[in-house]
């Protein structure tokens, strides 16, 4: 009777042990799949940061050479727009036909540039269909063009790609103006919106008005400049077209850059935290794996 006692005590004991040593074993396996988990999360997300370091790097370096070259593009803009404001050229009220030209780019991680154009764009087309005009759209970047067709591509009437790989040059805002110009749309009055750079973490929507060849000769002030005819009144109106969109490019490209710096730095301090979150957790894990690893060890030499 006593052997067996003692077999049956070596029994359950072999089998605390058994259930000791087995068991923990799942949470063991589970424990590595999550650090392996973390493992790669984090690496995954090293490699974003990289990226992201570099391209505020490759931003800063733009935005320099486009803030430098703002200052004297703004002077194209504003003597441009003179002859409108001292001639207080307006178009009648009974003219219908309305052209917006919306200035963005073709490359996007940049914030909120392309989509506060668009809005704009969308707040002036319900005001101007409200009010019985027609309303054609112009789109100066492919990024303006994807959020505008799904909701207003029956009102677009051109769009221009690659823009903002380059700096933009008068040439580029030659050919759009002459496109405009050639596209057959006699529109009366309209305005070119765009982003007008405040600050390196700031700036602007606005617009900038542009009329018709009709419109300005029309227009009643006209007349106190006796020396215009047509043929220099249609070159100027076809150069002051041209100079208003090379502002405005000029104003949006150094816009993006600084606001595409911006959100790369965001990204890259965003990814600092998780690394750092993450870290900790798998510092955690893995102390609790050790933990568990020397509980089992402890556990199986009490067992024996």
């Amino acid at each position: 009777r006593r052997s067996s006692d003692l077999t049956l005590i070596g029994v359950i004991m072999f089998a605390r042990s058994s259930a000791v040593v087995f068991q923990p074993q799942w949470g063991q396996v589970r424990n590595m799949a999550t650090l392996k988990e973390i493992t790669r999360r984090l690496k995954s997300i090293k490699n974003i940061q990289k990226i992201t370091k570099s391209m505020k790097m490759v931003a800063a370096a733009k935005y320099t050479k486009a803030e430098r070259s703002l200052k004297p593009a703004r002077v194209y803009g504003t003597g441009a727009l003179a002859l409108y404001e001292k001639a207080e050229i307006k178009a009648p009220e009974d003219k219908k036909k309305h052209l917006l030209v919306g200035v963005s780019s073709d490359r996007g991680l940049c914030g909120a540039i392309h989509s506060s154009v668009a809005k704009t764009i969308k707040t002036e087309i319900a005001a101007l269909s409200k009010s019985g005009k027609e309303v054609m759209i112009v789109g100066v970047g492919d990024k303006l063009r994807g959020i505008l067709q799904r909701t207003h591509g029956d009102h677009i009437l051109l769009t221009f790609k690659e823009v903002g790989r380059k700096p933009p040059t008068f040439g580029d805002a030659s050919i759009i103006a002459t496109e405009l110009l050639n596209s057959g749309y006699e529109f009366d009055q309209g305005s070119v919106i765009f982003n007008r750079f405040k600050s390196v973490i700031s700036y602007k929507t606005e617009d900038k008005p542009i009329f018709s060849l009709d419109t300005v000769s029309g227009s009643e002030s006209i007349s106190v400049y006796d020396d215009i005819d047509a043929d220099v009144l249609r070159n100027y109106q076809e150069f002051t077209l041209a100079n208003i969109i090379f502002y405005t490019l000029k104003e949006s490209t150094t816009s993006e850059q600084s606001a595409r710096m911006t959100a790369m730095d965001n990204a890259s301090k965003n990814a600092s935290e998780m690394i750092d979150k993450l870290t900790l957790t798998f510092n955690r894990t893995r102390q609790a794996v050790i933990t568990k690893e020397l509980i089992e060890i402890i556990s199986g030499a009490a067992a024996l």
